[in-house]
């Protein structure tokens, strides 16, 4: 049995003990996956309060509708779908956001602080850089940018980024390539970017997206 086989295996006991009344099971599934839909719902929103506000809103739904989880899907594919669908609701009620309003992103901060290694010149430089990937990766087209935020950010395969929001491989491969081609076409309006942007790119999550965009990979299907 493979490490995701173990993973499905023990959340499905989870679940079933969850099911059956057991309060720790249920904790027990939070802890286990709380950190990962937080993650997600940080990238979706961009505001570290919205995320916590998803995150908390996602498991008390969890909690009182996981008789109606049927394990058709794993239970991590039905958490995400929850969280994205929760993350939808919170983008609709948001003002668009202006470059400035990007100053205190908890995901610029983050990837800078990762990238640049103490040295206050190359912050300087990819708090830029970053900037400007999350200005175009949040003027994506809602479905766009929860593909892009489930593969390229969260690291799930076409195929279960699929289950999550309910369509076929073939359209989260074209939604990749598109994100991929806006995003590129936009940086290369504002900066050169070649392979040069290099390792260090790697090290964070939008850094390893910058990097799939200008020079794309095979991505797990």
């Amino acid at each position: 049995m493979t490490r995701a086989q173990q993973e499905a295996a023990t959340a499905t006991a989870l679940v079933e003990r969850a099911k059956a009344g057991d309060p720790a099971a249920f904790n027990a599934l939070v802890r286990r996956y709380r950190k990962r839909i937080f993650a997600l719902a940080l990238h979706l929103s961009g505001s570290e309060s919205d995320a916590d506000d998803i995150t908390q809103d996602v498991w008390i739904r969890a909690f009182h509708t996981l008789d109606k989880f049927e394990g058709r899907s794993e239970f991590f594919t039905w958490v995400y779908r929850l969280t994205v669908n929760r993350a939808f609701d919170a983008r609709r009620s948001r003002i668009r956001r202006s470059e400035s309003s990007f100053e205190d992103d908890p995901r610029l901060e983050l990837a800078v602080e990762v990238d640049a290694h103490g040295d206050p010149r190359r912050a300087a430089e990819l708090r830029q850089t970053y900037t400007r990937v999350l200005q175009v990766l949040d003027s994506l087209p809602a479905d766009m940018k929860t593909t892009v935020v489930l593969v390229a950010l969260q690291g799930l395969s076409n195929a279960e980024a699929s289950v999550i929001q309910n369509c076929s491989r073939g359209t989260i491969a074209w939604r990749l390539h598109e994100a991929r081609a806006r995003i590129h076409t936009a940086l290369a309006k504002r900066e050169s970017i070649t392979r040069r942007t290099d390792d260090t790119l790697a090290s964070s999550s939008i850094g390893e997206f910058l990097w799939r965009a200008v020079a794309p990979s095979s991505v797990p299907m």
